[in-house]
């Protein structure tokens, strides 16, 4: 989701790296689950979020839209994101005493909070004439949604909680500029074919079940090449 703000606003001022240090840490959110009410629908899911929930709870992905995720159209493309609770507005997940009940496999944007991702497009190098350019994004600190005071400075990588950071960023990126990709190729399309492209990428990422024993990146990689070859060579026209 794209957010129409400075980063001056709403963080330190800094970039960083998964190496880097960033005052993040918060005592493990004794008695507080601010970050888990009140969130509308802006906690999107990505396909390995999904892989999660899916093989950690033993549900299919019907099964998580009965009361615990929905669907709504982000920048243009169908994607789910967690339910909130009707009435209290709480993260579907979160239990009687404030926790999350599903720790282990929160989703990537929970791992995250407070920092946030910063996605940029330069050239490989400076002064190249090639064109040719570099996609990737560094981590920022938002420094207005944690209500906790005295946070403690916690590494990158150990503060998203993710095996094999290097592998996981790839995967982060690679989603991230492929849904912009076929956001820009959808603008100009017409309703049915918006509507087919939306229908084939849900089913691929995201209905279609993963093998919750085999490797994640492995299987995603397989159904990024083949929905790109399908939408290049334009079969859902």
């Amino acid at each position: 989701m794209k957010r129409q703000v400075s980063l001056e606003e709403i963080s330190d001022g800094r970039l960083y790296s998964k190496n880097d240090m960033v005052k993040a840490g918060c005592g493990g959110c004794k008695g507080c689950s601010d970050c888990c009410s009140g969130m509308g629908n802006s906690v999107i899911l990505d396909p390995l979020d999904i892989y999660r929930l899916t093989t950690g709870l033993g549900l299919g992905f019907e099964a998580l839209m009965a009361d615990k995720i929905e669907l709504n159209v982000v920048d243009g493309i169908i994607l789910p994101n967690l339910k909130m609770s009707s009435g209290s507005e709480t993260c579907a997940f979160l239990n009687r005493e404030g926790r999350c009940s599903i720790h282990p496999w929160r989703p990537g944007i929970c791992r995250l909070f407070p920092l946030g991702r910063y996605y940029e497009t330069r050239p490989v190098s400076e002064g190249s004439r090639s064109g040719a350019q570099v996609r990737s994004f560094r981590y920022f600190l938002q420094v207005h949604e944690c209500p906790v005071v005295h946070k403690t400075k916690v590494k990158v990588e150990k503060w998203i909680d993710t095996p094999n950071v290097s592998r996981y960023e790839k995967f982060v990126n690679d989603w991230h500029y492929f849904l912009e990709d076929v956001q820009e190729r959808l603008e100009q399309e017409a309703d049915d074919v918006v509507k087919n492209a939306n229908l084939f990428l849900l089913k691929l990422f995201y209905i279609r079940p993963y093998d919750g024993g085999a490797d994640f990146y492995a299987q995603f990689e397989e159904r990024l090449t083949q929905a790109r070859e399908v939408l290049e060579v334009g079969v859902l026209y």
